[in-house]
């Protein structure tokens, strides 16, 4: 069984069926059998069920945020608009697709040369529970256009979310088995990605499952998309907006209780302003509302699971014994449920913890850095290359740091995002693949040469 468990009180909400063995095998089985007529249907034809099923996200808008905030702790606040963002990665690829897709002439010594982009087949997405609506779409919507179909293993903490997900095919009139709902235990999940019928594998998650995911299908010779974990840098130089830059990495920092791989972690400020932005952002954390993820007050929820905050909290003790300043935050809250309050670290240096391991919760830490030069040196002495950013009036630094930084997305002066025009993904640890934009809906297809004399 996989059980629902409200971060909030800690109580247990409702248990689902896991699937095992034969079950898991059938289950695969109704999604490749719809793949014939699937991949046959026109870029019109798939993107008028890509449209219905953005309208039932709207529809179920609502609910949805309250499925997410009962079994992972997002606040309905946040829940709403990620929900709204699923449903718009869905109409982006119904409008882009045939696009991203067309046929790509290619000049030879034929008489026509040409790459054909083909499907694929079944894919299997392996999902964590962070963001249960949106990373989901991120996944189903490029796939689904191309023409694959898909089978979607959701995270055990979201079972009701999943199948809610699921459901909203059903309810949009798509053809049945485009995708399938695969709820599994995490020792099930190898069984999946050597079924024969998978094709190819989209696991998002953390570093170390990602290398699991990665050897198995290695090892059957199927490609995988990774996204995986990262402790983004981000440069603050003098020359800011530093009301502004502030109010940015506070937001990037606590989105979703900072449960996000992309979230700004390891915040580097120039010592001309080190005191003043450190101040800006510890006056910003300490407004911010903790509580029931529920209640559209609250900014901040809990964290998904109790073994994920007692490792935020180990990892906040040990950088703080390792000599950073706690000016905010750090303490476990005496009451039910998994909070963690808002936590800001100072005076960060490489080999902390909080500097070396990736803190998936709302803890910031900053660092003193004289100029640019030690900035990029710092921001890349990292196992990770997920995200990064600079905030700088300097067109010339901001520029140098565009090319310099070796991460997978760069933002100048703003947040870093996903966003289905865009192609995201990282290097080193990070990842490799890409998801989203032309460049997401090209992973999972056979870019077949033709050759015509």
């Amino acid at each position: 069984m996989l059980t629902s468990t409200n971060p909030f009180t800690g109580e247990k909400i409702s248990e689902h069926l896991a699937l095992q063995g034969e079950q898991i095998s059938a289950q695969i089985g109704i999604a490749a059998a719809a793949f014939p007529a699937w991949s046959s249907k026109s870029f019109t034809e798939r993107g008028k069920v890509l449209h219905a099923v953005a309208a039932q996200l709207r529809k179920h808008k609502s609910r949805l945020a309250e499925l997410m905030a009962l079994e992972m702790g997002k606040p309905v606040k946040e829940g709403g608009p990620e929900v709204e963002k699923a449903a718009s990665c869905c109409e982006y690829y119904a409008e882009h697709a045939s696009r991203h897709l067309a046929d790509e002439w290619i000049a030879s010594d034929a008489s026509e040369s040409y790459v054909k982009y083909q499907p694929l087949g079944t894919l299997l997405g392996i999902l964590p529970w962070n963001a249960p609506a949106w990373l989901a779409f991120r996944y189903l919507a490029p796939a689904l256009m191309a023409g694959n179909t898909c089978v979607m293993k959701h995270d055990p903490n979201v079972p009701a979310t999943a199948q809610a997900l699921a459901n909203l095919f059903q309810e949009a009139g798509a053809p049945a088995g485009v995708v399938v709902n695969l709820p599994l235990r995490t020792e099930h999940v190898e069984q999946a990605i050597r079924d024969p019928r998978i094709v190819a594998v989209s696991f998002t998650g953390s570093s170390a499952a990602g290398r699991k995911v990665a050897t198995t299908a290695a090892s059957e010779l199927k490609p995988a998309v990774l996204e995986l974990g990262g402790s983004d840098p981000c440069i603050v130089l003098a020359d800011a907006d530093l009301e502004r830059a502030a109010d940015v990495v506070v937001l990037s920092r606590i989105i979703n209780a900072g449960q996000s791989c992309i979230a700004a972690k390891r915040i580097l400020i120039e010592a001309k302003v080190y005191e003043e932005f450190t101040t800006l952002l510890k006056v910003r954390l300490a407004k911010l509302k903790m509580g029931n993820p529920l209640e559209s007050t609250t900014d901040i929820g809990p964290i998904a699971r109790q073994d994920l905050r007692d490792n935020l909290h180990r990892q906040v003790q040990q950088t703080i014994e390792q000599g950073a300043k706690c000016l905010l935050g750090g303490q476990l809250p005496d009451a039910p449920g998994y909070h963690y309050p808002p936590t800001l670290l100072a005076d960060m240096q490489p080999g902390m913890c909080a500097f070396e391991e990736e803190t998936f919760g709302p803890v910031m830490a900053v660092m003193k850095i004289e100029n640019i030069d030690e900035a990029l040196a710092v921001a890349n002495n990292t196992n990770y290359g997920l995200g990064s950013s600079i905030w700088t009036a300097s067109t010339s630094k901001a520029m140098r740091a565009v090319h310099e930084l070796q991460a997978g997305q760069v933002a100048v002066n703003g947040i870093v995002k996903t966003d289905p025009r865009l192609p995201s993904g990282g290097i080193k640890q990070s990842g490799y693949g890409r998801e989203l934009g032309p460049h997401g809906i090209r992973e999972f297809v056979n870019a077949k040469q033709v050759w015509i004399k």
